[in-house]
């Protein structure tokens, strides 16, 4: 009996911290980065299923948002106002994609995989405009590569 009630006082222990292994990952959001102008930094994250992103507003002006059509089947879409940080838990296995509302179209944009990149191929088929469309392909072609 006293092997069971330790046994199950583990169990416990182990389930209430089943989160505390999950990591962060920070993304800056900036007028000027390693890549050019308006640009997530990393613009892109690999992730495992249960780990937070943090999209900090290091220059003013941006916020982070998914691309709708490019979240996985489940996956709850987030949008992050002006100027504030974000943090999203992301558990659902697949491919998101996020993007600053006002610089969209110049290419702000980054690419999140959690886990198995399960809906890459709805994730391509996304229209994106101006040089937002360039640089997600490229994102995209990196998830290929891994």
């Amino acid at each position: 009996m006293k092997r069971k009630l330790v046994l199950a006082a583990a169990l416990g222990v182990l389930a209430m911290t089943g989160g505390a292994f999950a990591a962060d990952h920070e993304v800056q959001m900036l007028n000027k980065g390693d890549k050019g102008v308006m640009v997530f930094q990393p613009d892109f994250v690999v992730a495992a299923p249960g780990d937070t992103v943090t999209f900090v507003p290091t220059d003013k002006s941006h916020n982070a948002e998914t691309i709708k059509g490019m979240i996985p089947e489940g996956a709850d879409s987030f949008k992050g106002a002006m100027n504030t940080p974000v943090t999203v838990q992301l558990d659902a296995e697949g491919v998101y994609g996020v993007k600053c509302t006002p610089h969209y179209g110049m290419g702000m944009v980054a690419l999140i995989v959690v886990g198995s990149p399960v809906n890459l191929e709805e994730a391509k088929a996304v229209k994106a405009p101006g040089k937002a469309k360039a640089h997600l392909a490229g994102l995209l072609e990196e998830v290929s590569a891994n």
